[in-house]
Formats: structure tokens, C-alpha cells, sequence
């Protein structure tokens, strides 16, 4: 199935709602967002806006999200936004006019620059932002401090020379995601967010639509072991990773490694020829795969968002999901000052999951509802 390029119903009414989607995830919790809403179907008046990245494994699990909302009933828009120089003007200027008539605008992602401009073209005056992982948290609280929007992963480094060019556009895109007297906030998150800043409200996102439309699953014997793009964006170590994803598989009897989408063709292959694992590139993301099962009992992760949505949506099954903390010595010397201390406060806000101490010695875990 290929995403049809272009708007997918009649033009001459233009969308009271426009959600600006980058990823497959983000794509979910829109539908999440919609079902909550009561956004769904024609009547919902919600048009999904795919902003299409390159990455071969993105796209195709965009193309099956794609394909699930329009059997909500959505309207979604494919475009090819970043398919060369000329793509992104193409697109905002092909966007403009409906922009300009939105009365609300869903995002999934408030750090992306994409959608930092086309804040800077609309005149909505609801926003709303759903999650795009654990970077909710960290967007929740620049939001409150009032700092300058940027990934957890990049912070305490200099701004290069395109984050000095583009400070103008992020700083205008900040300000309309802050609440005033003509603009209303929301954040529909499944992330644990005690505190928002003022005006801004906080929906809570518990996968109602995800369990109401898949499963319950078949829930197998062994365990399943997540993985993370930690090594990618720079935050640890490969060998380190491969050694910890060694001793965690062995230590829990895991058989199989869903990769996260961002992982790398050649780290895939490294751990399947050294662990023995089964790797698994999903097409969909976890939480759709694991509430359609098969899935094993045990489901083995690093700090990632998984270990607060999978909770959710695998609730009244019998599968518990286990976090590793991520160890000082993996981390590379490049990484933010800010990233043990970021993903400690992932692993320890998160609810309803079991905390091990060790990668090696599953006995020393202890159960965490923090």
C-alpha cells in the first residue's frame, strides 16, 4: 500500500484541524488524541498531514499508520517534504493556505524545525502537542523554564551556526506553543508530567484507542528485549550496547530484539551474529505490535518511551515490562552532561514496571511503581 500524495477528500472546505506528523509514533498518538477527542470519522473535521522523512523503515511503518487512520475515517495528506532542496518550499507553500484557516493545529513533535516554521504560518488558536516519546517531558519543562527548545541529547553543547540562523523561527514557534489570553495549549501525553507551566493543559493519553481496536494478545513463554537508538544519536557506546544487550538477553533467556526504527543496518547485524538473537524490524510501532502478539511474558528495555506506553496498552494482560538503567561507564565521551540524568528520570517516573539493578543478575530487580 502507497500513501496517495496529496489531500484525499475534497479541497473546497478547508480543515479545522491540521495534525503535522513526522514519525510513526507520532502518527499514533494522533489517532490516540482523535479517539479521546472525538475527532474521528468525516464529522471530526481532522486532516493528518504526513511530513514524510527518507529513512526507508519510517516510511513504510508511516505508509501502514497512513493506511489505520484512514480507516478512522481521517483524512491524511502524504507529502513528500523532504524529497530535495525544492520539497520543503513546495510544501509550506502548498500547506499555507490551510494553515492560515486551521482553528487548531496537532503536533507530534515541538523540536522539529519543519514544524517550528509552519508554527510560524498559522494563526490556530488551539494548539495542541502529543507525544514524541520521552522528549514531552523535556519540552514540559524548557516550556516552564523558558529556555530555547532543544533535544535533550544536544543540550550543554554551542549552538552551530544553522541553530544561530534559524534562533529567529524557534523563538517565534516558542511562543505560540505558550499560552496567552487568544491561545489555548494542550499536551496529550502518556509520559509522567506532575507539573506544567501555567494555561497549559495536560490530557492524559492511556491507549484507549490502541486496547479497543488490538488484541488481547497471545502472550508467549521467554522474554523479548527492546531496542533503543541511544547509540546512533551519540548518547552511548557500541561495544558497550552489544555487551549489554549480550549479557541482558542471556540473563532473561530473551529470544527476540525488536530494533528500533533508527537503528542501523550494520549494529543490527553485529548483535544478531553476536548474541544469537532474532531480530525483529516491527512495522508498526511496539505498542501495536505487542497488543496484536504474539508476545513474550518478559519484556526487556533501556530507558525509552516504551517503558511508559507499553504499561498502557498491554494493561490486563500478563506481560511485565522490565527497565535497565543505562550505566555511566556506556555512556561515549561526546554525550550531553544532561543524558544520565535524563534517563534515570525515565527509568525512575516510570509506572507500573520492574526495575533491575544488574543486566547480569535478573534476582537483584526490584519492582518499581514510582
Amino acid at each position: 500500500m502507497s500513501p496517495r500524495p496529496g489531500p484525499t477528500a475534497p479541497t473546497a472546505a478547508a480543515p479545522t484541524t491540521l495534525a503535522f506528523v513526522e514519525s510513526p509514533v507520532q502518527l499514533l498518538n494522533v489517532l490516540e488524541w482523535a479517539h479521546s477527542a472525538g475527532a474521528t470519522g468525516p464529522a471530526g473535521g481532522l486532516t493528518v498531514v504526513v511530513l514524510s522523512p527518507n529513512d526507508p523503515m519510517t516510511r513504510g511503518q508511516l505508509r501502514r499508520m497512513a493506511q489505520l487512520a484512514r480507516d478512522e475515517g481521517l483524512t491524511v495528506r502524504w507529502e513528500e517534504a523532504r524529497g530535495g532542496a525544492a520539497a520543503p518550499f513546495h510544501t509550506i507553500g502548498g500547506l499555507r493556505a490551510a494553515l492560515r484557516k486551521a482553528d487548531r493545529i496537532v503536533i507530534g513533535d515541538p523540536f522539529s524545525r519543519y514544524v517550528q516554521l509552519l508554527l510560524t504560518i498559522t494563526r490556530a488558536r488551539t494548539l495542541v502537542v502529543v507525544d514524541d516519546g520521552t522528549a514531552t517531558m523535556e519540552f514540559i519543562s524548557q516550556l516552564a523554564s523558558g529556555e530555547r527548545l532543544v533535544r535533550w541529547h544536544r543540550r550543554g553543547g554551542r549552538p552551530g551556526v544553522r541553530d544561530l540562523a534559524f534562533a529567529p523561527v524557534s523563538a517565534s514557534a516558542r511562543r505560540r506553543l505558550t499560552p496567552g489570553s487568544k491561545r489555548t495549549v494542550e499536551v496529550f501525553s502518556s509520559m509522567p508530567i506532575d507539573s506544567a507551566p501555567d494555561g497549559v493543559r495536560v490530557t492524559p493519553n492511556t491507549f484507549d484507542w490502541t486496547r479497543s481496536r488490538f488484541g488481547p494478545p497471545r502472550v508467549a513463554k521467554g522474554a523479548d528485549l527492546v531496542g533503543t537508538s541511544l547509540v546512533e544519536t551519540g548518547v552511548v557506546d557500541l561495544d558497550r550496547y552489544v555487551e549489554a544487550v549480550r549479557s541482558l538477553s542471556r540473563a532473561h533467556g530473551a529470544t527476540r530484539y525488536f530494533a528500533h526504527r533508527r537503528e542501523s543496518s550494520e549494529k543490527l547485524h553485529r548483535l544478531a551474529v553476536e548474541t544469537g538473537l532474532q531480530v525483529v524490524r516491527p512495522d508498526l510501532p511496539l505498542e501495536l505490535i505487542a497488543r496484536r502478539g504474539p508476545i513474550g511474558r518478559t519484556i526487556l528495555s533501556f530507558p525509552s518511551t516504551v517503558v511508559h506506553t507499553l504499561p498502557l496498552a498491554l494493561a490486563g494482560t500478563e506481560v511485565r515490562v522490565s527497565v535497565c538503567d543505562i550505566d555511566p561507564a556506556w555512556l561515549t565521551e561526546t554525550a550531553s552532561p544532561r543524558a544520565q540524568g535524563f534517563l534515570s528520570g525515565v527509568t525512575g517516573t516510570a509506572r507500573d514496571v520492574h526495575r533491575l539493578t544488574s543486566v547480569a543478575a535478573p534476582t537483584q530487580g526490584v519492582s518499581a511503581t514510582a
